[in-house]
């Protein structure tokens, strides 16, 4: 049942509440009253008559007295007078008319008044002349009873009426905003995130409203962001096959090759006896491959932090400082990294070090600092209940001069965070330099992979 049925169905009910409690007091009350009028009206009757009829003890004529008397009852409302003796007279209340018609026969028996008859017997001067008998009539009562209790019906039933319209009406342009905001939301679940919601609403649709698109919006950003990243993927990926398959085909292949060659060269001097010369071709052999185990480390390096799998996170990260600290000694490099760190797992532990790699690798080549501070922490976010893993990276360098803009290296960062659920803050202090924030939540974590097979060289 839909809630404009429910409302309408209430609204009954209540009425019909009402009217049954107001038709049981109303009851209760014209019974009453009807009952305390006939005898009034029964009471009153007879003390006229008895009061006739000591007056007429006296009268010339008492017959024409009598029929006076009886003729006197013609305007009651509630009597029936008649007169049987010498003379017959009759004096019947006249039957009112309703707008609403004659009270039905139900009602008449709800308020259960019957008529009650008295005689009282006429003797004048000693000579009887009949009986005056006086009788009740409920009928114009009750058909009064019938008229209030209906007009009092009146009223309820207009307002029940008016209410039930009422609610029909604005209800249903009230709910109207609801059933748009149902198909609107059967589009989001579609992946139709360009729809909106607009016009005047109540303040509380008017909040369901603003949220529902302030809700399409960031739907339709996150959208548009994941294609974004999709492509990136997908761009990357093809960037790292060429680069790999540029990196076999330059570097590994021509030693593939040379490696045949000399194998070959060695053979055939071994079979006419010529050891010395076979020996040379062996030690270019060996020096070929281990250019291409090089090699072969460089593109793993590549494609998987060197010491991640093999040590943990603290192995890898120290690696890739002592990267730069080779090469920069005159950088002061401080690391923290919190023991809760040392095992992130597969996916975050690479992200881990893609941050760290590329924010080492942008400060020492733009910043030019004098010190680095990289700082690993795991934490409680209090809001959400869940652990966090913090980097902050800073330097002391010259900073960013248009923060406002990323260089291909800080974006690919952001994109990096991004994939795994995490977000991404840049800052310059003060005083100098500049601040890189990350925060990964510890879901993001994937179960580590087997160690690879270590490269050694001969």
């Amino acid at each position: 049942m839909s809630l404009r049925s429910r409302l309408i169905a209430l609204v009954c009910v209540t009425l019909w509440i009402s009217l049954a409690i107001g038709a049981m007091i109303a009851y209760g009350n014209a019974s009453r009253s009807v009952r305390t009028e006939m005898r009034s009206a029964l009471l009153v009757g007879r003390q006229t008559v008895e009061n006739a009829i000591e007056r007429l003890q006296t009268a010339a004529d008492p017959s024409r007295g009598l029929e006076g008397l009886v003729a006197s009852f013609k305007d009651n409302r509630h009597l029936r007078v008649r007169l049987s003796g010498e003379e017959v007279a009759v004096a019947a209340p006249t039957v009112e008319r309703s707008p609403f018609g004659l009270a039905p026969t139900w009602f008449i028996r709800a308020i259960g008044v019957e008529p009650v008859a008295e005689r009282v017997p006429v003797v004048l001067a000693g000579h009887d002349f009949g009986t005056v008998t006086l009788e009740t009539d409920p009928h114009n009562e009750t058909l009064e009873v019938w008229n209030e209790f209906t007009d009092s019906l009146i009223a309820p039933g207009v307002f029940c009426c008016l209410t039930i319209l009422l609610i029909y009406v604005f209800l249903g342009r009230t709910l109207r905003p609801l059933n748009r905001l149902a198909i609107a939301l059967e589009d989001v679940a579609d992946g139709r995130y360009g729809i909106r919601i607009s016009g005047r609403l109540a303040p509380e649709l008017a909040r369901l409203r603003d949220s529902f698109n302030r809700m399409a919006t960031r739907l339709t950003e996150a959208d548009a962001e994941n294609r974004r990243l999709n492509q990136r993927l997908v761009t990357l990926q093809e960037e790292e096959r060429s680069e790999l398959a540029r990196d076999l085909h330059d570097e590994v292949s021509p030693y593939l090759f040379a490696i045949n060659v000399d194998a070959a060269t060695a053979s055939r001097r071994l079979k006419v006896d010529r050891p010395t010369e076979a020996d040379e071709h062996v030690q270019s052999i060996i020096e070929a491959v281990r250019h291409m185990q090089r090699q072969v480390r460089h593109m793993l390096g590549r494609l998987r932090p060197v010491g991640l799998d093999e040590f943990g996170l603290r192995e890898a990260i120290e690696n890739l400082v002592a990267f730069w600290r080779r090469r920069r000694p005159d950088i002061d490099y401080e690391l923290v990294i919190s023991p809760q760190c040392e095992n992130p797992g597969d996916v975050l532990g690479t992200t881990i070090c893609r941050v760290v790699q590329e924010a080492l690798s942008n400060a020492v080549r733009h910043g030019e600092p004098d010190h680095i501070v990289i700082s690993i922490e795991r934490d409680c976010d209090a809001k959400k209940k869940d652990e966090l893993v913090t980097i902050v990276i800073t330097d002391d360098g010259r900073g960013s001069q248009e923060p406002s803009r990323l260089g291909y290296g800080l974006i690919g960062i952001k994109e990096r965070v991004t994939a795994v659920g995490g977000h991404l803050h840049f800052s310059t202090p003060p005083g100098g330099g500049f601040s890189l924030t990350a925060e990964f939540p510890c879901a993001g974590a994937g179960r580590p992979k087997a160690a690879p097979a270590e490269l050694t060289e001969p």
